[in-house]
């Protein structure tokens, strides 16, 4: 008589899948795959660089040929190779702060926030590491493009009467405060595109905080005028990396004083609507 046996099949058991904790450093490193995987931020960044070093040299550029000439506008006569090279920070510095509000509006514009705030539920370290993330990046962009514009313009100028080293006094101050206010301002964009969660109202704010409230400013009585724009964000960041000073502009630990309380207002501002709000 044959026997039949019966064999039990093992059960197939799945690996499980491993439980990733939502760590600061973890978010910290998403954002900064987000921010390099977007062609805006290699273009937008380009431009905050080539407006920089372009406008510094052009300026630079200018002041030499009008001391050759013996024709110098009066707006340069009294011109340092630092004022020259860091000319083109204005410029830069709406590259960078509208960058910034892409960095966060943009999210809200495409819908993917839902998806970056549900992978990290407590919201505010979404807003720190964008913040922390691109302001490293517009630092280092800053502070790269004013040393290499002041190296480069300091040969443009040499022999003149604005020539300057990088020994002089108060040169590395200037540049590195040059670099640290774009960062600054990178910061400042972050966090109004997070407040206002729309790139047109985001860029539209930062514009008129940095330039156009200043020419308003200029319409008050000459009193108000030296009570109020010295704290005004743009002169306060401008006081940061200006190599002489009078008694109408800030110090520069002054003026980084308020430019940081400005910073901490917009990403105060930014934070409490995040913390508040369902999205």
């Amino acid at each position: 008589m044959s026997t039949l046996t019966a064999t039990a099949e093992e059960p197939r058991t799945t690996p499980a899948r491993p439980v990733y904790r939502v760590t600061g450093r973890r978010v910290l490193a998403s954002e900064w795959a987000k921010l390099w995987s977007l062609r805006s931020t290699w273009i937008t960044l380009g431009l905050g660089l080539l407006f920089l070093v372009a406008f510094g040299l052009i300026a630079a550029s200018r002041y030499k040929s009008g001391i050759d000439s013996g024709n110098l506008d009066k707006d340069f006569a009294a011109s340092t190779a630092v004022r020259l090279s860091l000319f083109g920070t204005n410029f830069a510095q709406l590259a960078l702060g509208v960058l910034g509000v892409l960095v966060t509006a943009g999210e809200y514009s495409t819908g993917m926030i839902r998806s970056t705030l549900a992978a990290v539920p407590r919201r505010l370290p979404v807003l720190w590491s964008k913040a922390a993330v691109f302001g490293l990046v517009a630092l280092v962009v800053g502070t790269l493009g004013a040393f290499v514009t002041f190296l480069v313009g300091s040969g443009i100028v040499s022999g003149t009467p604005a020539a300057m080293g990088l020994s002089h006094a108060g040169v590395v101050r200037s540049l590195l405060g040059a670099g640290l206010y774009l960062g600054l301002v990178g910061v400042i964009g972050a966090a109004l595109g997070a407040l206002l969660r729309s790139v047109a109202g985001g860029i539209s704010v930062l514009v008129a905080t940095l330039m156009l409230i200043p020419g308003l400013i200029s319409l008050l009585p000459s009193s108000w005028q030296d009570n109020i724009s010295p704290y005004l964000p743009s002169n306060a960041g401008e006081s940061m990396f200006a190599l002489t000073h009078d008694s109408t502009s800030l110090s520069p630990g002054a003026g980084l004083l308020v430019f940081l309380c400005w910073t901490a207002l917009a990403l105060g501002g930014a934070a409490y609507r995040l913390a508040r709000s369902d999205v």
